[in-house]
């Protein structure tokens, strides 16, 4: 679950991939709840998505 946080924390990320014979069905929901409740923290973390944009 630290990915998903950290994927959106860090780099903004729009798009959530996990395997479906990875895990049961409740761990994935709590995965998605987790990632679509973090926030990007910006700040330092907005060079690195300035420099993929360009």
């Amino acid at each position: 679950m630290g990915s998903a946080r950290l994927c959106r924390e860090h780099n903004n990320a729009n798009v959530l991939s996990l395997g479906q014979r990875m895990m049961a069905i409740e761990e994935a929901l709590e995965i998605v709840e987790l990632w679509l409740s973090t926030d990007f923290e910006g700040d330092r973390h907005q060079k690195r998505i300035d420099k993929i944009e360009l």
